[in-house]
């Protein structure tokens, strides 16, 4: 395997101490041991890059962020992980090599993680910093279950070490009926069927709703549904149709169904962007408090307070927590239970006792 390459380097190998071997490319490392690197160039150049260490970061934070990547994106080509989970680690971990970046994963105290959610919650960007928290956690749990990598053993992200997250407000509008209907009957077309999925459905709605297709509208049996795998916890939930949804559904894709065409879509049948879909909600809710007075201070509501709207009617008109739970797809009812009693807020009877007597 170490003979000299022959040939023009077609490949362009030159300078990455790789070498193509029986359908595998693997890399060389300078202390003569050869690792496998798979079969596809582009990862294989792209690992390659990270082993030589250009900038002097082998063994950072930095370094064993982009290798978490690296391996993530294994994940999601062996269908253990979503695209959209990698995709939200890229996003987070930019901050994070700034902060802990020329560290040594073993040398990060619960106090530096503290430290980065306090300058977080200074700067403004108290919930990002959370979320970026949490995919320093994902790394360094990876580096901990791979002992060969680092002598890491304990993780100085978890509640566990001491470490407290900066405070979120929970998501509690309450969308009323009166409220649903006026902007529903405002909405154009594609907005009323998005509203409907969502509230129906009680799925996340720039993720999983957006993706549908007619290919998701499968036949169980003597009925249709709707099956969904979750983008975010992976699990596939079948959704039955009622009439009044199956009618939306059946409208907005025509006579002739396009099977990859998007359920929402435009009239020129292309999908609709999550921020364009929203912003027509937007400008329903406008025309509502301008053309109904009593409605003329409502509050703004978007796609994802529809799902939250669904999950509390349900509770309300006295379906079982675990039927809410097993639509949201969350692992425990309490998690359901949370969800949807933040939503609602009920008026208490006042004290009563006549004091004149």
């Amino acid at each position: 395997m170490g003979r000299k390459r022959k040939g023009d380097d077609p490949l362009g190998l030159a300078g990455t101490r790789l070498a193509y071997r029986h359908g595998s490319f693997y890399y060389r490392h300078r202390d003569g041991r050869w690792e496998k690197v798979g079969t596809d160039i582009k990862a294989a150049k792209e690992r390659s890059a990270l082993y030589q260490d250009p900038q002097g970061i082998y063994g950072t934070v930095a370094y064993w962020l982009d290798m978490f990547i690296v391996d993530c994106e294994a994940r999601v080509k062996a269908k253990d992980m979503s695209q959209r989970t990698v995709d939200d680690y890229r996003e987070n971990i930019e901050p994070l090599k700034v902060f802990f970046g020329r560290m040594l994963p073993e040398h990060i105290k619960p106090s530096d993680v503290q430290t980065y959610l306090e300058v977080g919650k200074r700067q403004g960007r108290a919930v990002r910093a959370n979320r970026e928290r949490a995919c320093l956690s994902s790394c360094l749990s990876w580096l901990i279950r791979n002992p060969d990598k680092t002598t890491m053993v304990v993780n100085p992200c978890m509640r566990a070490s001491g470490v407290k997250r900066n405070s979120e407000r929970k998501r509690d509008r309450y969308v009323t009926h009166a409220e649903y209907r006026a902007v529903y009957a405002a909405a154009p077309k594609q907005v009323k069927l998005m509203m409907e999925l969502v509230y129906r459905t009680l799925q996340r709605p720039e993720v999983d709703v957006l993706s549908w297709t007619m290919a998701n509208i499968v036949r169980k049996g003597e009925v249709r549904v709707l099956r969904n795998k979750q983008s975010k916890t992976g699990k596939v939930v079948d959704i039955g149709l009622m009439p009044e949804l199956n009618a939306l559904i059946n409208a907005a894709m025509g006579e002739v169904p396009v099977l990859h065409q998007r359920l929402v879509h435009t009239r020129d049948g292309e999908p609709y962007s999550y921020d364009g879909l929203s912003a027509m909600l937007k400008r329903a809710q406008d025309k509502v408090r301008k053309t109904v007075p009593a409605l003329a201070e409502m509050p703004s509501f978007g796609f994802r307070d529809l799902k939250g709207k669904g999950a509390t009617d349900m509770w309300l008109s006295g379906v079982p927590m675990e039927e809410i739970q097993l639509l949201c797809g969350h692992d425990d009812s309490h998690t359901t239970e949370i969800y949807v009693k933040q939503r609602w807020r009920e008026t208490a009877a006042p004290n009563k006792v006549d004091l004149a007597g």
